[in-house]
């Protein structure tokens, strides 16, 4: 008899909690592949306050996710929260719309669509993981396929909506996005029955009044103060280090109280998140200077056939999708022999592969570019191959390596470090962007390209010379890691 459990083996909840995810991803990643574009094609701004206010808003984007999930867990319930969450996206990206028509409108949109992002973000995962008992050996794949369904979501939003942009405008783009909300709305209605007695204390209990006001009160002035920081962008940044450097000292402070392995555990979580910073501000690059670089300097003719330049961003989500099963079994093929790799060591290897990313590209433009100053695609697709396998190196485990290194009672708050770190590395990575920036007017191909090398290339020295640095200190980082391991093993033998 074959008790073998398979992959799709789910509960029922599983299929709402992936269409929920997948359409809203669709809205988002449909918003943040076009965004950058917008802002010089239809508002006029320079290449330079594009990156750096698109870099404040995904700081935004991913600083106020903690703030979500404990609406979540303590004030409205797990379910509430996304719902609300759900519908305040719907509204912005269809704000995003009128501001064709009105241009101020841009920042209330763009902050309506933070705090949408914000309450609904966490609750998904927070709902799957309630759908499981201790010990469940489906969760590993529930969360495998959960990672796909964002990343479908991704691809298809990302071929589509420049296509979508180009030729019916970006009014008809943003509607699409928020098309793609209400699909998660209804995929959620249509299947609610089936987490029913699911979720936080608070979704068992009725609807309190008091509650629900101030979570609308909270998410109408945060929207505001969102809009306003994204008007004052020097504001925003001293915001955000501020509350850089207190959750900072707060896990500095929490470490010292620990102890042995445990101290040194939370040391190895606190390095690989440093070494996160540095792989988010590479990732920030995609929708901003590697995209630009892609309209100005690429050839994207495909058996006769002409691809949208910013549709290329979708080989980020197509190789995440491609590449995650194959990871996967080396992962397990690898760790039932015990000859893994350590959390530390496939951080590493991330970093030499975002490195290779940028000097790939530096190298096409350099060595391989035409007499017009022009590239192959093929080159990117190479270049988003390396990007995306250093994505699932790193990023896709970030939450597992804070899960596996960090206290139970810091869990949540480590969590929410691991995506204050993303909102740094946003507002970092968009000045980094502006670099490459191109001067007004200049659409000779002839003229960008000595810019994009240049600093992609010094992108990918930068980055090599992390990984190396990386690598040389990754055996103590094992070390450390082993040490609560070792001290198991000892107490056992003497027991």
């Amino acid at each position: 008899m074959n008790n073998k459990i398979s992959i799709f083996d789910q509960p029922k909840p599983f299929k709402m909690i992936f269409f929920i995810e997948l359409w809203e991803r669709f809205g988002y990643y449909g918003l943040q592949g076009i965004l950058a574009v917008f802002f010089v094609q239809q508002l006029g701004f320079s290449q330079q306050e594009s990156f750096v206010t698109f870099g404040a808003f995904a700081a935004l984007v991913y600083g106020l996710v903690s703030v979500g999930g404990y609406v979540g867990d303590h004030i409205l319930g797990t379910k509430r929260t996304m719902v609300f969450g759900a519908v305040v996206l719907a509204l912005g990206y269809f704000l995003m719309g009128f501001s064709i028509i009105h241009p101020n409108f841009i920042f209330f949109a763009l902050g309506a669509i933070a705090v949408g992002n914000g309450l609904f973000k966490a609750n998904p995962s927070s709902l799957l993981a309630k759908c499981y008992e201790e010990g469940d050996n489906r969760l590993d794949g529930a969360f495998t396929l959960y990672y796909m369904s964002i990343n479908i979501g991704s691809l298809t939003s990302l071929s589509l909506s420049p296509v979508i942009a180009a030729k019916f405008g970006y009014t008809a783009a943003f509607v699409i996005c928020g098309l793609g909300l209400l699909a998660s709305l209804g995929s959620y209605f249509m299947l609610r029955n089936t987490v029913q007695g699911i979720g936080s204390h608070p979704d068992t209990q009725p609807v309190n009044i008091k509650h629900l006001g101030l979570v609308i009160g909270g998410t109408i002035v945060s929207t505001l103060i969102c809009a306003w920081l994204l008007q004052n962008i020097m504001m925003a940044n001293i915001v955000l280090g501020l509350i850089g450097v207190a959750v900072v000292g707060l896990f500095l402070k929490e470490t010292l109280s620990e102890t042995g392995a445990s101290r040194k555990k939370m040391i190895v979580a606190f390095v690989l998140m440093l070494q996160a910073i540095v792989f988010y501000v590479l990732y920030a690059q995609m929708p901003t200077s590697l995209n630009f670089f892609a309209i100005n300097n690429v050839r994207t003719e495909f058996l006769g056939f002409t691809i949208n330049p910013v549709s290329l961003q979708a080989l980020n989500p197509f190789w995440v999708v491609l590449c995650s099963p194959i990871l996967a079994y080396l992962y397990t093929y690898y760790g039932s022999r015990g000859r893994d790799l350590s959390m530390p060591g496939k951080f590493t290897v991330g970093m030499f592969m975002c490195a290779f990313a940028f000097l790939t590209v530096a190298a096409a433009g350099i060595l391989f570019a035409d007499s017009t100053g022009m590239v192959s695609m093929g080159w990117m697709v190479l270049v988003y191959l390396f990007q995306s396998l250093g994505e699932l190196l790193i990023s896709g485990l970030g939450l597992a390596m804070v899960a596996s290194l960090v206290p139970q009672r810091l869990m949540g708050f480590t969590m929410g470090a691991w995506f204050l770190t993303q909102a740094a590395s946003f507002i970092i990575g968009g000045y980094v962007a502006t670099f490459s920036a191109v001067p007004e007017n200049v659409t000779d191909p002839l003229e960008t390209l000595p810019l994009y090398t240049e600093v992609f290339q010094n992108i990918g020295i930068v980055t090599l010379a992390v990984a190396v640095l990386m690598a040389v200190t990754s055996p103590l980082l094992n070390r450390m890691m082993k040490a609560g391991d070792e001290t198991k093993e000892v107490s056992h033998a003497l027991s």
